[in-house]
């Protein structure tokens, strides 16, 4: 491909030369010889400072957007208005528009995301679909499981992965998009079929500074990145956001709404117990009976945007059900671990107070029957937004009947300093708690804890293989740390699971 060919729909200010271009990159260190290189101005660095080390390394081509460098002599050069909106359409372009070909259900929101993929793809399985997969715990692409780096990669990376999927057979895409990849453009001019929105809770304010923005974010999804608004909108409607955006996308799209108790997806005669939920999905083909191995009121939420989701993707009723019943779990959201101890331990990704709430909620919920408490190990990320601390510290208080609170990604911060941002809020419920840094033993406190009915609740890693703080990036498996520990305790450690994204 000439590097013209390249550009074609980049919004370019200034153009001198062409070249035969073997290959895209935005980052220097993996050029090869014959590629261009798309240098944009971030956030923590600017690609622009590695002009000359990628002409080093055998770039043929640049596409920047400071309009201060100078084409260097005998090297195609091109100067845009916006980097991000490059490296989409020049993406693009290398691999022949791939994102046209399949039909994308993108989903936003705070919480949720995760799961609502999951059972979205399910769906989409046993329907026949081949399908690829891009979110926070893996990617799933051409029958392979990836470790995902971001929720929602670059646009390189993304067109890449829809060219890989589409050359396996894939016909549809199922995305988590994240409030950061849509303020940043990452999703430029991929059409997306069906838009799917979660929930709006206190999260990522370090970086959109205030909840308009936030919300502003998420939005740009429903209006379309460069694209027209998608044709299809799934929105809950018990959020005060969901709402908002019902009223946005009514005119521009068709919109199903959902709730617990009210939209054009709801659920009726809802019964969770200790194995799965079962409930009655009315929806717009009518009731359909339906079983998950998914536990809680929260799922039910995730079950009903799948659903409808897979509706409009024009999934039928059976479909649903039997793409429902057959995820049996999702890495780190409420996942258990058990290797035959007297009390329940369950290792969640929640991370902001109302996803705690939730969590500690259903967790009440799981020992509702009996005398068992609530055992709660918490902390917060460094580096992100200091006011969601204390109302962290708040839901975790008033969910449980002790809180070990500890360490959770410090990154550059001092986690003694954390902590003592989450413990006022923690403080003012009179919960008894203790404090432990150390995140292992703060996992082995709570497990000796535990007596036979209770709960014990490992909150905010999840999925995460690795603790990051100032010293750098450890090994460190919420799910191995408690098998080791209960293993110590005296516990038979059960056979090994089975790997993340693998059906069991």
């Amino acid at each position: 491909m000439t590097f013209l060919q390249l550009l074609d729909g980049a919004e370019v200010l200034s153009r001198s030369g062409d070249a035969e271009v073997q290959g895209v990159e935005y980052d220097s260190r993996q050029l090869r010889p014959g590629y261009a290189f798309v240098a944009i101005k971030g956030e923590k660095t600017d690609g622009n400072r590695y002009l000359d080390a990628a002409i080093q390394a055998g770039a043929v081509a640049i596409v920047t957007d400071s309009a201060e460098e100078a084409p260097r002599p005998g090297i195609a050069w091109a100067v845009v208005s916006h980097g991000r909106r490059a490296l989409a359409r020049v993406a693009a372009n290398f691999y022949h528009h791939p994102a046209e070909k399949l039909a994308s259900s993108g989903i936003t929101g705070t919480n949720g995301k995760t799961t609502t993929a999951f059972l979205l793809e399910s769906i989409l399985a046993t329907a026949g679909r081949k399908t690829l997969l891009v979110g926070t715990i893996e990617y799933h692409v051409a029958g392979r499981v990836v470790a995902a780096p971001h929720t929602t990669p670059e646009a390189l990376e993304l067109q890449r992965m829809f060219a890989e999927g589409l050359s396996d057979g894939a016909g549809e895409a199922v995305m988590e998009v994240s409030s950061h990849a849509l303020a940043q453009e990452r999703v430029f001019g991929i059409p997306f079929q069906v838009a799917v929105f979660t929930n709006l809770t206190r999260d990522h304010l370090d970086f959109h500074k205030t909840f308009e923005g936030y919300f502003a974010a998420k939005r740009v999804l429903f209006s379309g990145c460069g694209v027209e608004p998608p044709p299809f909108v799934v929105t809950n409607l018990d959020d005060e956001y969901g709402r908002e955006l019902l009223k946005f996308s009514k005119d521009k799209s068709q919109v199903f709404t959902y709730g617990l108790e009210k939209g054009d997806w709801h659920a009726e005669k809802i019964e969770v117990g200790p194995k799965g939920t079962r409930l009655d999905l009315i929806s717009p083909e009518g009731r359909i009976p339906l079983w998950s191995p998914l536990i809680g009121r929260v799922n039910v939420y995730n079950i009903l945007a799948a659903a409808a989701a897979a509706y409009a993707r024009n999934c039928g009723g059976q479909q649903i059900a039997e793409g429902i019943a057959a995820l049996t779990r999702v890495p780190g959201r409420f996942e258990k671990v058990d290797v035959g101890q007297p009390f329940t331990v369950v290792i969640d990704y929640a991370h902001t107070d109302d996803a705690l709430r939730n969590l500690t909620a259903l967790a009440r919920e799981f020992v509702a029957r009996g005398k068992g408490r609530v055992i709660t190990v918490f902390g917060c990320g460094g580096d992100r937004d200091r006011a969601k601390r204390p109302l962290m510290g708040d839901a975790a208080g008033k969910g449980s009947d002790f809180v070990v609170l500890t360490s959770d990604n410090p990154r550059s911060e001092d986690p003694v300093a954390i902590i003592n941002d989450a413990l006022p809020g923690l403080q003012r419920t009179g919960t008894r708690y203790v404090l432990e840094i150390d995140r292992r033993k703060a996992i082995a406190l709570a497990l000796d804890e535990a007596h036979a009915g209770d709960i014990v609740l490992i909150a905010g890693k999840g999925h995460e293989k690795k603790q990051i703080s100032r010293q750098g990036a450890v090994a460190f498996d919420d799910f191995e740390v408690a098998r080791e520990a209960l293993s110590k305790a005296g516990y038979e450690l059960a056979p090994p699971v089975k790997p993340a994204g693998e059906r069991a």
